[in-house]
C-alpha cells in the first residue's frame, strides 16, 4: 500500500508540474500575443496607416518615382531624337519609359525583400500608378507649353533648363498627393511594409 501512495503522490507532483508549466506556457503565449499585437500597432502608426505622415516620407516616396520618371523621360527623349521621330511619337515614348523606370526602381526593392515576381508587380503598380500619372501630366504639360520647349534638341541648353524645372514642378505638385496616400495605408505606404 505504501508503494502504490508513493506512486499517487508521484502522480500528483507529475501532474502539478504540467499544470504550473502550462500556466507558464499560456503567460508566455499571453505576453507574446501583447508584444506582437503592441509591435504590429507601432509599425503600423510608423508607416501612416491612420497616424500622421511627415513631408519628410511624401518627399522621399515622390523623389523615388521621379528618379524613375526622369531616367525614362531622358532616355526616350534620346532615342526618340536618334531615330528622327517627330514631337508627338518621341514624348509618348518618353512617358511609357517612364512608367517603366518608375515601376523598376519600386520593384527592384520589394524582390530585394523576398516577395514573389507577381505579388511585386501588383504592389508596385498600387504603389506608383496615381503618383507617376500626375507627375507624367505634370512635368509634359509643363514642356508642352513652354515656349520652344518641345522643339529644343538635346544639345540645347533650354530642353535641359525646361526639363529640370519641369521636374521640380511636378515633385512640389505630386508630393502632397503621395502624402494623402500614405497617410490612408496606399500608395507608397504598401511598399514600406516590404522594407523591414
Amino acid at each position: 500500500m505504501e508503494h502504490a501512495h508513493g506512486n499517487h503522490d508521484q502522480h500528483q507532483d507529475h501532474a502539478g508540474h504540467e499544470a504550473h508549466q502550462g500556466h507558464e506556457g499560456h503567460q508566455a503565449h499571453a505576453e507574446h500575443q501583447h508584444h506582437a499585437g503592441h509591435d504590429a500597432q507601432s509599425h503600423t502608426h510608423a508607416h501612416g496607416h491612420g497616424g500622421k505622415v511627415s513631408w519628410g516620407m511624401a518627399a522621399r516616396a515622390t523623389l523615388h518615382c521621379l528618379t524613375g520618371c526622369a531616367i525614362g523621360e531622358v532616355l526616350g527623349m534620346i532615342i526618340g531624337t536618334a531615330l528622327g521621330w517627330g514631337n508627338v511619337a518621341t514624348m509618348i515614348l518618353a512617358i511609357v519609359l517612364a512608367f517603366f523606370f518608375g515601376y523598376a526602381l519600386t520593384l527592384r526593392g520589394i524582390l530585394a525583400a523576398g516577395v514573389d515576381f507577381r505579388s511585386a508587380v501588383r504592389v508596385a503598380l498600387a504603389a506608383d500608378t496615381l503618383s507617376i500619372a500626375v507627375m507624367e501630366l505634370v512635368d509634359n504639360g509643363v514642356i508642352a507649353l513652354w515656349p520652344g520647349a518641345m522643339d529644343a534638341h538635346l544639345s540645347d541648353p533650354l530642353f535641359w533648363t525646361v526639363l529640370a524645372i519641369a521636374l521640380v514642378v511636378a515633385f512640389v505638385v505630386t508630393t502632397p498627393i503621395n502624402k494623402w496616400m500614405i497617410g490612408r495605408g496606399k500608395g507608397h505606404a504598401v511598399v514600406h511594409q516590404y522594407h523591414h
